[in-house]
């Protein structure tokens, strides 16, 4: 499995696309928001600026990059040939897939500390940290299911789009609307819930309970995408 990520990590370097949509985008456009953070709070909060920054890294760095990147290396036979090796399915994805997930966890971490600094100390660490691993975990898993309907790294500049801006709109819509009304709605689309605990997370004001429940509809959407990987994910080539 490292040594799969190693030679990952080497192949995202040489890869301007890849590189661009990994690095440069997401941290231009969390610099953009971060700059202009009283602007933005006053449209949401400090919160709602947190979580737009951590959905653009964990859809663009990271849900982007995992599906052009398994969608690639489907395309040139690679998939196939790791599979004749003695490493099982799920070290071969984990492999694939755990370069661009350090980059995207590196660097959330890395522009929430930049905010922090800027605008001051998150009101809960730990729950804004477990806010981030299962947003992760969800991008990951809707990034496998993406790569079930991608052909071609190409292709996924297409097949990503509804999921990437999907999950971005929706944080926008409850980080500004907040949960008061259309409650259930709000939390049970992908990002909703997740978005609502980083908001609480940084501005605080929410008893830790009350937070860690919304935890579950993020976790729900975990198991829903790892299910639809399974159905739809594909080791070769379409013929």
């Amino acid at each position: 499995m490292l040594s799969i990520a190693y030679s990952e990590l080497i192949q995202i370097f040489r890869n301007r696309s890849v590189l661009i949509t990994s690095f440069v985008m997401p941290i231009a456009i969390s610099a953009f928001f971060v700059y202009q953070h009283e602007l933005f709070a006053q449209v949401g909060s400090l919160g709602y600026i947190a979580a737009i920054v951590m959905f653009t890294v964990c859809a663009f760095g990271l849900y982007t990059s995992s599906v052009t990147t398994l969608a690639s290396r489907r395309q040139n036979l690679f998939l196939k040939r790791l599979r004749s090796t003695a490493a099982g399915d799920g070290s071969i994805l984990t492999g694939l897939v755990l370069p661009v997930t350090v980059i995207a966890l590196v660097q959330v971490a890395v522009i929430m500390v930049v905010l922090g600094v800027v605008t001051g100390t998150p009101s809960n660490i730990g729950l804004l940290a477990l806010a981030v691993l299962a947003t992760v975990a969800m991008m990951i898993g809707l990034g496998l299911a993406t790569a079930g309907l991608t052909n071609s790294p190409e292709h996924a500049q297409v097949t990503t789009l509804p999921v990437s801006l999907g999950v971005i709109a929706v944080a926008s819509w409850v980080g500004i609307s907040g949960t008061e009304e259309l409650t259930l709605l709000k939390r049970l689309l992908p990002g909703g819930s997740a978005t609502e605990l980083v908001v609480n997370a940084w501005n605080g004001g929410v008893a830790v309970t009350d937070s860690l429940l919304l935890l579950a509809p993020t976790l729900a959407w975990v198991v829903v995408a790892v299910v639809l990987a399974t159905r739809l994910f594909r080791w070769e080539p379409r013929r």
